[in-house]
């Protein structure tokens, strides 16, 4: 068999297989969330979230759009070396995103079923 044939045999069996996988795959809500930053975020995102009243009123005092904490659930990185991942029975995790030039930090306390938003503070 010639090497063009092969390479024909080859790239119709991978054109079946990627439409097949595509196929079965497609409807499906798969991640792929493997990294300690994305799984502590993700876990926190399918949370009922609850503000505590300091941050809602650091929110309001600084005029900020709560919908930058889902931004920061999004796009931030879990800072695990300020973050309390011992703590008995919730976890308190310190979450930093950029906003425009500064850094939004939230620390964020992670239970069973909700993730309390305790600070908030907006570093230049």
């Amino acid at each position: 068999m010639k090497l063009i044939h092969r390479i024909g045999y080859f790239s119709v069996g991978l054109f079946f297989g990627i439409v097949l996988l595509l196929f079965f795959l497609g409807g499906k809500k798969t991640s792929c969330d493997y990294s300690p930053d994305a799984r502590v975020l993700k876990n926190i995102r399918i949370k009922e979230r609850i503000f505590s009243p300091e941050a809602f009123s650091y929110f309001e005092n600084n005029k900020l759009d709560t919908a930058l904490v889902s931004k920061s659930l999004e796009n931030g990185d879990v800072d695990f070396s300020r973050s309390s991942t011992d703590k008995e029975p919730c976890n308190i995790y310190l979450v930093t995103n950029k906003v425009n030039s500064a850094v939004l930090e939230l620390q964020i306390e992670n239970c069973d079923s909700t993730a309390t938003i305790q600070k908030a503070i907006l570093k230049d």
